[in-house]
C-alpha cells in the first residue's frame, strides 16, 4: 500500500467517525452530558379529557381537544367518540344546556374576529355539536385567559371546558354574562337564581363595584342606587318583600366592599317594572334583578 492510499484511508476513517459522532451526539443527543449520566429531555403530559354532568354523564379520554398555538380550529379526531357521547346525551336530555369555556394564553396572537382567542375556540367546539344536529341555543360560549395551558410542539392540548346545567340556570347565567360594564353612570343589572338572595358574579359587575367604590370615596355628593325587581311568581306583597331582601343583601355586600352606608340608596319596585314578559321562564329570569347605578344626589 503506497502512502497516497494510506492518506485517503485515514481521511475516510476520520469522516466516518465524525459523522457518527454528529449523528449520535448532536442529532439524537445520546452523548453523556457529564460524569453523572445522560441528558434527559423534559416530558409533558397531555391533560385528559373530562366531560361530566353529575352521575348522568361521565365522558373521559386520555386524549383531548387540540389547537395550533394562536389558532382556533379544533382538532378532535382522537376524541370523536367522546364528542358523539355528548351529542347523544344532549339529544336524550333536551332540557340540558352547556357552557363551553375556551382558554388562551396571554402571549398568543388573536387573528380571529372574536373578542378573544378563547371565545373563538369555544365557538369552534360549539360548531362541532351544532353540525351534528344540536340546536345552537343549547350552548353558551365564553373565553378566559390562563397561564396554565399545556403546549407541546406549538400545539395546545385541552383548553376547553364543558359545564352542564338546566335550561333556566343557563338563562340566568347568560343574562348575567351579557351585562357589560360601560361606566358606573350606566345602569347594570345583577341577576339571581330562583329563590336566591345571592347574585351571579361576573368580571363586569365586579369591575363596576370596584370603580364605584373608588369614585364614591372621592365624591361624597354621589350615591349608588340599588333598585330591586322580581318576577310575578308571588303576590304583590311577597314580591316587594323579596325585592327588599335582595337589595338589602346587595347593600350588605357593598358595605363589606368599602362603600359607606350613607352613600347607598335602596329602592324596590317588586314586579311593577318588568324587563321582559312573565309568561315564560326566560322572561321571569330576566325580571329577577337588582339594578345599580351611580348618581349625583343633588340632582335627584
Amino acid at each position: 500500500m503506497n502512502s497516497s492510499n494510506l492518506v485517503w484511508i485515514l481521511l475516510l476513517v476520520l469522516w466516518i467517525a465524525g459523522s457518527t459522532w454528529w449523528h449520535v451526539c448532536k442529532i439524537k443527543l445520546l452523548c453523556e452530558a457529564g460524569p453523572k449520566g445522560t441528558t434527559e429531555m423534559p416530558t409533558v403530559t397531555i391533560p385528559p379529557l373530562q366531560m361530566v354532568d353529575g352521575a348522568d354523564l361521565m365522558v373521559t379520554s386520555e386524549k383531548n381537544f387540540s389547537f395550533a398555538k394562536s389558532g382556533h380550529k379544533a382538532n378532535f379526531y382522537n376524541i370523536a367518540g367522546a364528542v358523539n357521547q355528548v351529542v347523544n346525551y344532549l339529544r336524550q336530555n333536551p332540557e340540558k344546556r352547556v357552557v363551553i369555556t375556551g382558554y388562551y394564553s396571554p402571549d398568543e396572537i388573536n387573528a380571529t374576529e372574536w373578542e378573544n382567542l378563547g371565545l373563538a375556540r369555544a365557538e369552534e367546539v360549539k360548531t362541532l355539536y351544532t353540525s351534528r344536529g344540536i340546536a345552537s341555543n343549547v350552548f353558551f360560549t365564553k373565553g378566559r385567559p390562563s397561564d396554565e395551558l399545556v403546549f407541546i410542539r406549538d400545539s395546545l392540548w385541552g383548553g376547553i371546558d364543558h359545564q352542564f346545567m338546566e335550561a333556566l340556570t343557563l338563562t340566568e347565567t347568560r343574562l348575567a354574562e351579557d351585562q357589560k360594564f360601560i361606566d358606573i353612570f350606566k345602569p347594570l343589572d345583577l341577576y339571581f337564581n330562583t329563590g336566591s338572595l345571592t347574585y351571579i358574579t361576573t368580571p363586569d359587575n365586579e369591575r363596576f363595584l370596584e370603580e364605584a367604590r373608588l369614585f364614591l370615596q372621592q365624591n361624597p355628593d354621589h350615591k349608588i342606587i340599588l333598585t330591586g325587581h322580581t318576577d310575578r311568581e308571588a303576590d304583590e306583597t311577597g314580591n316587594m318583600e323579596l325585592a327588599r331582601e335582595r337589595t338589602e343583601a346587595v347593600k350588605a355586600i357593598l358595605e363589606e366592599f368599602g362603600i359607606a352606608a350613607s352613600q347607598i340608596m335602596v329602592e324596590n319596585k317588586g314586579d311593577q317594572e318588568p324587563k321582559s314578559s312573565n309568561d315564560t321562564a326566560e322572561g321571569r329570569a330576566a325580571n329577577r334583578r337588582v339594578t345599580m347605578v351611580v348618581r349625583n344626589q343633588n340632582a335627584m
